[in-house]
């Protein structure tokens, strides 16, 4: 019940993350080629290239994630195979996000990041699906058997048999 309008919540905020993070990377990127800047020595162009291809696989990344969860909120059904692997690989990422975000730039990124991963969590966790055929029919209020109670049920051997003791062992003479 409340799993589809948290995997909708999901989904929309890993679209805006990809965009961001995508958009953060490329202009990063622009930055570092705009001013020749090195670090340790590296190459300035080589620089703004790895940042930009970086920003854009990452917010492939989370647009696949974001797609997932997508999926998630419009079928109901809980996320399986490569989708499960790459929601609980955006948990981890957003759980090491949290502790950069609060290390490095303060406790408001460090809050979102955490509220993203217990979204992500929640969407993984929380499947009120049912598991098995449901009964066409009420059961008899009595029980099974009916009033006189469960039935034993047939043994393999017969009448004298138990189902325990295995049959008689064939001998050669």
């Amino acid at each position: 019940m409340i799993r589809r309008p948290v995997a909708w919540v999901v989904a929309v905020v890993l679209f805006v993350e990809a965009l961001g993070v995508a958009m953060l990377n490329w202009l990063m990127g622009n930055l570092v080629d705009a001013q020749n800047m090195s670090l340790a020595g590296l190459d300035p162009d080589a620089m703004s290239m790895s940042s930009k291809i970086g920003g854009v696989v990452f917010g492939l990344y989370f647009a696949l994630c974001a797609l997932v969860a997508l999926l998630v909120a419009v079928r109901d059904r809980e996320p399986a195979g490569l989708g499960r692997v790459l929601l609980i690989s955006a948990a981890v990422v957003h759980g090491l996000l949290a502790a950069v975000a609060w290390a490095l730039i303060g406790r408001p990124q460090f809050i979102f990041m955490i509220v993203m991963l217990g979204l992500i969590v929640l969407v993984l966790v929380t499947y009120d699906g049912r598991r098995g055929p449901v009964a066409a029919e009420p059961q008899d209020a009595q029980g099974p058997g009916g009033p006189e109670g469960p039935k034993e049920p047939e043994s393999p051997q017969g009448a004298g048999g138990s189902p325990l003791t295995s049959p008689a062992a064939p001998t050669t003479p």
